[in-house]
């Protein structure tokens, strides 16, 4: 078996999504389900049953997944500590981060880290909307807990290690109020918030698109540039706006309801940083965090900064 047949098997079994799988690892969406199909001929039975909907390890799926990811992950840490041993890693990591709900997994990251390395000062900086590109580019944080998609040519992102469901936030006198559940077409229904002007046009356009599934526009309302501006335009009637659930519990107020969306994909966030500033220090802290995000996952099927 080749190693590449072990990582994308490994990394199907954490996404569970072909196509996320695929853009990890750099393959196409053909050659994922192709060694898949042909590990399954190998050993005889099915390692994931997949739907229109979802991928799901199968049992004999998930005990391949518990005798082989170990033995795996120890190779690959068996290599980061033989470049780490190579180049310095002792020094200072500047790590920033939005939101009250990321920095608390930035932190928990970061003490992790601290045990491995304790020569390695880390800092945790709080970053606004608008600048933690230009502070990456400008050398004043070294990494950033950014949301997903990030297209920026000169930037590294590494695998997605917080993973959260998309709630409609809506004004507690809202119809959407007393419902269980939304869909995106309901989108269509009311005044969608304009997203702050400093995010990028792929980043907004994938939280909030120009049109519904079915086709219908989406109106645009007044545009936020903070969360609480967000939250108290919604507060008061002027609109409605996707977020990710950790919202509902860190920015919780009563003018507020958080209804689950029933057919959205989940909000992502990974670690980035710039091509060119890939250090030990850098890679030794993504590949913690993924520790961390693993170490959540084992009681959990997505993490969450709830968690």
């Amino acid at each position: 078996m080749e190693r590449r047949d072990i990582e994308i098997f490994l990394t199907l079994a954490e996404e569970l999504h072909f196509g996320r799988t695929a853009d990890r690892l750099h393959v196409s969406t053909a050659r994922v389900s192709q060694t898949i199909k042909q590990l399954e001929r190998r050993i005889g039975v099915p390692l994931f049953e997949r739907t229109s909907r979802k991928v799901t390890l199968t049992p004999i799926g998930r005990a391949l997944l518990d005798d082989v990811g170990p033995a795996y992950d120890q190779i690959i840490r068996g290599f980061e500590k033989a470049i780490s041993a190579g180049r310095d890693i002792e020094g200072e990591l500047n790590v920033g981060f939005f939101r009250a709900a990321a920095g608390q997994f930035v932190l928990e990251v970061a003490d992790a880290f601290r045990a491995k390395y304790p020569a390695t000062e880390v800092h945790i900086r709080e970053n606004q909307v608008g600048d933690g590109l230009d502070q990456l580019r400008t050398g004043k944080i070294d990494l950033l807990l950014l949301m997903l998609p990030l297209i920026e040519p000169d930037l590294v992102t590494g695998p997605v290690v917080v993973r959260e469901d998309r709630l409609l936030a809506v004004s507690a006198r809202h119809p959407f109020a007393r419902r269980p559940s939304v869909s995106l077409n309901d989108l269509a229904r009311d005044k969608v918030l304009s997203a702050p002007a400093a995010l990028p046009d792929y980043l907004r356009d994938s939280v909030v698109p120009e049109q519904t599934p079915d086709g219908r526009p989406i109106q645009r309302g007044p545009r936020f540039e903070t969360i609480q501006e967000m939250l108290s335009l919604i507060g008061a009637g002027k609109g409605m706006y996707p977020v990710p659930a950790h919202t509902a519990r860190y920015y919780a107020r009563p003018q507020v309801a958080f209804v689950p969306f029933v057919d959205a994909e989940p909000f992502e966030w990974a670690f980035t940083w710039l091509a060119t500033g890939a250090t030990a220090r850098v890679r030794a802290f993504d590949l913690t965090a993924r520790e961390v995000a693993k170490s959540r996952l084992r009681t959990r099927s997505e993490v969450g900064f709830n968690d």
